[in-house]
């Protein structure tokens, strides 16, 4: 079941379209990617599941029902631009942003009590937050974040300031919020780290979906039937193995094996590559390289969409 879904949302600002005929659907208890580049819309949109500002057209149903201010306690929102109060001391302000969401100052503190413990901060109770790194500081935020357990969370860039120590600490946590039930939308230029926690992404540019779909079923469907394959054998007998169904795109050799990536025509000509070639070298290993996230991520923002070329002409027409 849909936790979130976002339908033909539009959003306009002066001359400007931030986002144009935008829906998503998110799954309970999943981990959704919000990708794109600067400048593409991801930030308005987060601003409109937050009710900070509403759609021009379209609609925003949360748990089947019209979004509406009752949610925002279910919501939980860590910005990418921070807003603690610097003179205010972590556990007081810890404290009055978890009563902000309706929490009991006992219960509230309990559980604080809790997630110091686990981040191992309890010194920083009494700090101010302006004797904090961005990184101890970021830490206090996440954890007010997800405090009062909400529903959904919409996390932005949360490993900015970050080391990789912390960097895994807080992946962790957000694996185990989904685990425990919370429904998460991912908001990063991280294309590592989407791969390895998201479920499913949509990508935004220039304020329109051009890509969605689960993790997975994207990296599968972006394969060019690349692999990369080491042997040990002479490179002349396995370039003569080679026929027009193959291109060679790079070859090397590395403590003493050779190493070849190729691109065939389809899968099954790998299969009768290593069945011709297999008297000849000795092989060691066939890897099918898929592409990476960020390979993608790169691709798609960077094609000319026919459809999008026609959209803006139909645009200056009207015009």
């Amino acid at each position: 079941m849909d936790l979130l879904h976002v339908k033909r949302v539009y959003k306009s600002y002066a001359n400007h379209q931030a986002l144009h005929n935008i829906s998503l659907h998110i799954s309970e208890q999943s981990i959704f990617g919000l990708l794109g580049p600067n400048g593409a819309g991801k930030t308005t949109l987060i601003r409109i599941i937050n009710q900070i500002t509403a759609p021009d057209k379209g609609e925003v149903f949360f748990m089947k029902e019209l979004l509406a201010p009752k949610h925002i306690a279910q919501i939980g929102y860590l910005p990418e631009e921070r807003g603690l109060y610097k003179k205010m001391k972590v556990g007081e302000q810890a404290l009055y942003l978890a009563q902000l969401k309706g929490m009991d100052k006992g219960e509230a503190k309990y559980k604080l009590k809790e997630w110091f413990q686990k981040f191992e901060i309890e010194g920083w109770w009494d700090k101010k937050i302006e004797e904090l790194s961005k990184g101890m500081a970021q830490k206090v935020q996440f954890i007010t974040t997800v405090l009062h357990e909400p529903k959904l969370l919409i996390l932005d860039e949360p490993f900015s300031g970050f080391d990789p120590i912390n960097t895994n600490l807080i992946k962790k946590e957000i694996l185990e919020l989904r685990e425990k039930g919370s429904t998460i939308i991912f908001s990063t230029h991280n294309m590592e780290s989407v791969e390895e926690i998201c479920d499913d992404i949509a990508l935004i540019n220039k304020s329109k979906k051009i890509l969605e779909g689960k993790v997975s079923d994207i990296k599968e469907a972006y394969k060019s039937n690349v692999f990369e394959i080491t042997f040990l054998g002479n490179m002349i007998a396995f370039s003569n193995a080679l026929w027009t169904a193959f291109e060679i795109l790079e070859s090397g050799q590395e403590n003493g094996r050779m190493k070849v990536v190729i691109r065939a025509n389809k899968v099954s000509d790998v299969n009768q590559l290593i069945k011709t070639i297999v008297n000849d070298v000795q092989i060691l290993s066939v890897h099918e390289i898929t592409p990476s996230m960020n390979d993608i991520f790169i691709q798609k923002v960077q094609e000319v969409m026919p459809e999008t070329l026609e959209e803006e002409e139909e645009e200056v027409i009207h015009e």
